[in-house]
């Protein structure tokens, strides 16, 4: 496919963004749908094209066809990838995040606004303790300092289609959501409980350092993306978990005690704003509060499910005021049953992957 190809059909999905729906779901939509695009490289340029553009909108001409703004974003990337220090700080801070970012924030890093511009790193989790062997078995892998089991990829091959990715060896899965999975550090045997559950990456990262022993309730109030979790664990021969739909409120899936809680809550996802550039443009102030009140009310709800001694974890990949320090002081203060152990941010362009708040508490 032709540079001019990809720009033409970049921008008929961006026609679609402007109608109203979101640039992942569009991508996603377009090129599974359209069997024009088989080459994984087509794919990946024309995607590579919709978030540039998203990630340079503020610095191009509207006035101009959707095809030259496209190129014109891609040049952006270029000259910045080259040379990131000629953009200064001050641009970056006006341009690359909206304007109410900094009423929500305590403080916004000069390190994540560069980052924010740079195309977003791909990770994987190997399975437990298999990280040195799969690094011999696949190439362009380097793994991460916090974990022999987190690689970051830099090559080109579709690792979906690997035999190593269809035989459950590793998943997909980025850095920051495997540390919320390691502060967890569930043993073997105990009982917990994924209360936000989604698609299941990080309820079988629990299997995995649970060595699928012990049981997991994993919950979420979609049936499809529950529906998901079963599909992907299957495998990856992830068995010691059992998949029962929650909505969020007071009647909680089982009255079951737990020997830990995690609840990666629905959040604006600001620390992804890397990875999905477009939803900077979309998310409101009214978003983050709105869910700052969710997340509140959805600890309250599993608080209760802890075992004597029992851990929960409280994770969000947002950098927000409101939905991090705030959400934990505030629940701190309202259950003084739990006992804080430790709250931490952490940031894009100190992992190179992205943003997340994580805090824990342990029941007196």
């Amino acid at each position: 496919m032709s540079d001019s190809s990809i720009l033409n059909q970049a921008a008929r999905i961006l026609k679609l963004v402007q109608a109203g729906t979101p640039a992942d779901q569009a991508l996603r939509e377009s090129l599974t749908q359209n069997r024009h695009f088989t080459a994984p490289g087509e794919r990946r340029g024309i995607s590579r094209a919709v978030f540039t553009y998203f990630r340079w909108w503020r610095w191009l001409g509207e006035k101009d066809s959707l095809q030259k703004q496209l190129a014109a974003a891609l040049e952006l990337q270029q000259r910045f990838d080259r040379n990131p220090a000629a953009l200064k700080p001050e641009a970056l801070a006006a341009l690359a995040l909206p304007d109410w970012l900094k009423t929500e924030m305590d403080e916004i890093p000069a390190g994540w606004l560069t980052q924010l511009q740079q195309e977003p790193p791909l990770w994987i989790r190997a399975k437990a303790g298999t990280g040195v062997e799969l690094v011999r078995k696949l190439s362009h892998f380097t793994p991460a300092p916090q974990s022999a089991d987190a690689l970051r990829y830099a090559g080109l091959t579709d690792l979906y289609r690997t035999k190593e990715f269809q035989a459950g060896e590793f998943e997909i899965q980025d850095l920051a959501s495997q540390l919320v999975g390691l502060a967890c550090a569930p043993h073997p045997g105990e009982t917990w409980w994924d209360a936000c559950a989604g698609e299941g990456g990080k309820t079988m990262h629990l299997s995995d350092l649970m060595r699928n022993k012990g049981l997991i309730w994993a919950s979420d109030r979609s049936r499809r993306r529950l529906a998901k979790l079963k599909e992907r664990a299957a495998r990856a021969r992830v068995f010691n978990f059992r998949a029962a739909p929650w909505e969020g409120g007071a009647k909680l899936p089982t009255r079951t005690k737990f020997a830990g809680i995690l609840l990666d809550a629905p959040c604006t996802g600001a620390g992804t704003w890397q990875r999905n550039p477009h939803a900077r443009w979309t998310t409101t102030p009214q978003d983050v509060h709105e869910l700052a009140a969710v997340q509140a009310q959805l600890l309250h709800h599993v608080a209760g499910s802890l075992k004597p001694g029992g851990r929960l974890v409280y994770s969000v990949c947002t950098l927000t005021r409101a939905e991090t320090t705030a959400v934990a002081a505030a629940f701190t203060a309202a259950h003084p049953e739990l006992e804080p152990v430790s709250g931490q941010t952490l940031w894009p362009h100190e992992l190179n992957a992205n943003g997340m708040f994580i805090a824990l508490w342990r029941k007196r």
